[in-house]
């Protein structure tokens, strides 16, 4: 992607305009093409795509619970020495393999970074849509569905939790009964009100089993439907849009514009005939060609409205899981929160960027903010006074991920007297010293305060 963005990064003189509007048509050959939703869409992708680590995680304690054997090998690959008969078993189909390839017995060297597997093309590229990969999801289905529908018990650390999330699955379909797009639905019930949040959420709650706390007195799930029915409705309109936006923009203004251009040609053809010319095949040639078109239009039109013809199904609910607080010294101050925030945003302002708030989104940092050349991924943490800051998994692996362009604001005495240490890259300058329960990453305040790259005082 980031090559193919700096590809883009030119401007087009007159020859290449007039070489795009001969290939796509006058909608598509404007003088300064927008590359900005080109980068904006690529940016999001970037920021909600599945990261490599979590799939890491899922294969490898997946891998090992069905009896697969592995090994971590130099260079940050794996070694696959065994894979369970079972495993192989599901891959035997014929349907099987015609969709996804065949699973070996072994990989002597994987990946499941795609970077990582374009740089070393002897590694396996592990990830959604390969073989074993596939055949591994369908065993946890085949062994743990009916499990994983009876709902789970987690506690959360950050102490804000303490209800019920419902996960359910939307989907919408168009004219053609074609999906036009699915996706996980997550609702919080709080027991009083009800809220739509990010089913990333999960990734940062801490599995809980406790025989004293069970899940018998889940409330009535019908008072949830009418509610998850309006969050896929919202799905459509999203769906909606961008269709809209797409045929108005890439469609029909590109056909309209070449069969106008053939009417002119035909237009001055006509008039060297009537002169007396032989340019009989070349009219031929023309009218057939604005007859294909036209017909193009018109099915495309057809089309489209078919497409943007959107219905939903009714929301299959998959399962609910119950959020216990969790009291410890880690817990967060929402008030501290709010006031660490709203400082982060202002010294991002007067910086000369636009700082957008994320942070119920739950995409692993709590500020987007651009600037002129830059994106800032911003994780703010705030303190009452000072001490340490414990990170989630989603935070630490986005850190990984995205390293220059993460940056971790730690404002201490929020209440009083605000101080805002900055810290960039904190992934690769922090360096944490304990993990809690596998889902906190620890920064001790000398570590922080040590590996700032600047201080600002409110």
């Amino acid at each position: 992607m980031d090559e193919i963005l700096k590809e883009l990064d030119i401007e087009p003189n007159e020859e290449y305009i007039a070489r795009i509007k001969e290939a796509l048509g006058e909608s598509l050959a404007t003088r300064f093409i927008d590359y900005t939703r080109i980068k904006e869409m690529a940016e999001r992708a970037k920021e909600y795509r599945l990261i490599p680590e979590y799939v890491e995680e899922f294969f490898k304690k997946t891998f090992a619970k069905a009896g697969g054997k592995f090994r971590e090998i130099k260079g940050g690959f794996i070694s696959i020495d065994f894979v369970p008969y079972e495993i192989r078993k599901i891959a035997e189909s014929v349907e099987f393999k015609n969709r996804y390839g065949e699973v070996m017995k072994s990989y002597s060297k994987a990946t499941f970074d795609k970077d990582i597997a374009f740089k070393n093309p002897d590694a396996e590229f592990i990830s959604f849509g390969h073989p074993l990969f596939e055949a591994l999801l369908e065993w946890v289905l085949k062994n743990f569905k009916e499990e994983a529908k009876r709902g789970a018990i987690f506690k959360d650390p950050s102490g804000r939790l303490n209800g019920y999330i419902w996960f359910y699955i939307g989907e919408v379909k168009d004219g053609k009964g074609e999906i036009a797009g699915r996706k996980i639905l997550a609702i919080y019930d709080d027991g009083k009100n009800l809220r739509e949040i990010n089913p990333a959420i999960l990734w940062d709650l801490s599995p809980f089993n406790d025989m004293r706390v069970n899940l018998n007195d889940v409330p009535d799930k019908d008072k949830l439907l009418p509610f998850a029915i309006d969050a896929v409705e919202k799905y459509k309109e999203e769906i909606a849009k961008e269709r809209n936006r797409q045929a108005e923009k890439y469609g029909l203004k590109s056909l309209d514009y070449l069969i106008g251009k053939l009417d002119v040609e035909l237009v001055e053809l006509y008039e060297r005939q009537a002169k007396g010319e032989k340019v009989d095949l070349p009219i031929r040639n023309k009218e057939e060609q604005k007859k294909r078109y036209e017909m193009a239009e018109k099915e495309l039109k057809k089309e489209i409205e078919q497409e943007q013809s959107l219905s939903i199904s009714m929301p299959e609910l998959l399962t609910v899981i119950k959020v216990i607080p969790e009291k410890n010294e880690m817990v967060e101050d929402e008030e501290i929160e709010k006031i660490g925030m709203e400082i982060a945003m202002e010294y991002e302002k007067l910086h000369g960027r636009e700082p957008e708030d994320v942070s119920k989104e739950n995409l692993g940092f709590d500020i987007r903010s651009k600037g002129k050349d830059e994106i800032r991924y911003i994780e703010v943490k705030a303190r009452a006074e000072e001490g340490d800051n414990a990170l989630t998994p989603n935070e630490w692996l986005k850190a990984k991920r995205f390293k220059k362009q993460y940056w971790l604001y730690v404002v201490a005495n929020a209440a009083t007297n605000p101080m805002v240490y900055i810290i960039n890259n904190p992934a690769e300058n922090l360096k944490p010293q304990e993990k809690v329960e596998i889902v906190r990453y620890v920064v001790p305040t000398e570590e922080w305060k040590l590996k700032k790259r600047e201080v600002w005082r409110k």
